[in-house]
């Protein structure tokens, strides 16, 4: 079962959610960083720093063992994803700011998510457990399972802009589906670990969820960003696109996959929690 997800439905689910993303994306979609420079940049900032921080602490204070430290630093590490922006949309928050955030930072986790593996491997993975990462292969391999079907996504969007529209929601759903079905198989595929490390795992991920939404959402008022700029960072950074930490995690231990698998159960019922609060208070 575990070579089958990792080789497999892992690389083949994250192409596919990194698809229909690229289907609800336009060049507009990038260049709305100059447009609106403030709301992107406290975004971002949030999401490319302060959630990676946010993870590397908490993976310390709840002194997860080696693997699982940085499968959680490489879940605070991921950009957000299509479930962040359809929340923000459900929570009257400023989706077209989501979907920018989503855009760029899934283009930056090219660069970025290999990079926070190997600082993280150094810093957690030492003695006998030190790892030797072909960093310029894992770039490749993010590469070819995020960027070419965010690419491809788009071109077809450009091409074939009336089919994308019209078939987008059944790409979304497609996605939402292989997303499910990744998370329970990674559950199922490490449940003897998850087991021995439920509890202290399950408390690790809500709290850089509760914790991340929370600090973002005060960042964001105090800079001075309307309710639903607002809303749309929390939501951005309480909805990561957990698929690619597991696929980034599992080309080195599929250990490295179970925090993004519980958090991808969690992250439904705390983010859906907020966006039903945030859709009164943004009415």
């Amino acid at each position: 079962m575990n070579s089958v997800f990792i080789t497999l439905l892992l690389p083949v689910s994250l192409f596919i959610i990194m698809f229909s993303l690229g289907l609800a994306l336009t060049l507009a979609d990038f260049r709305r960083v100059v447009l609106y420079p403030k709301g992107i940049s406290i975004g971002l900032l949030n999401l490319l720093l302060i959630s990676p921080l946010l993870a590397f602490v908490l993976a310390v204070v709840f002194k997860l063992p080696p693997e699982l430290a940085v499968g959680m630093v490489l879940l605070g590490a991921s950009p957000g994803g299509t479930t962040a922006n359809m929340l923000t949309h459900l929570a009257r928050g400023d989706t077209a700011l989501s979907i920018s955030m989503t855009a760029i930072s899934s283009v930056a986790a090219v660069i970025l998510t290999p990079l926070i593996l190997s600082l993280a491997s150094d810093h957690f993975m030492t003695g006998e457990l030190a790892v030797q990462l072909d960093m310029s292969g894992i770039v490749v391999k993010v590469l070819i399972i995020t960027l070419i079907p965010l690419s491809l996504g788009m071109l077809v969007r450009a091409k074939a802009e009336a089919w994308s529209l019209r078939n987008e929601p059944l790409a979304k759903k497609i996605a939402m589906v292989f997303f499910v079905l990744v998370v329970f198989a990674a559950l199922f595929s490490e449940r003897a670990h998850i087991g021995e490390n439920l509890a202290v795992v399950g408390l690790a991920v809500v709290s850089l969820n509760v914790l991340a939404m929370t600090i973002s959402y005060l960042m964001s008022i105090v800079s001075g960003l309307n309710g639903r700029q607002a809303t749309a960072v929390s939501i951005e950074l309480g909805v990561h696109n957990t698929t690619l930490a597991m696929a980034v995690g599992a080309m080195v231990s599929p250990t490295m996959v179970i925090p993004a698998a519980v958090y991808g159960v969690f992250m439904f019922f705390t983010a859906g929690a907020f966006a039903r609060w945030m859709y009164q208070r943004n009415a």
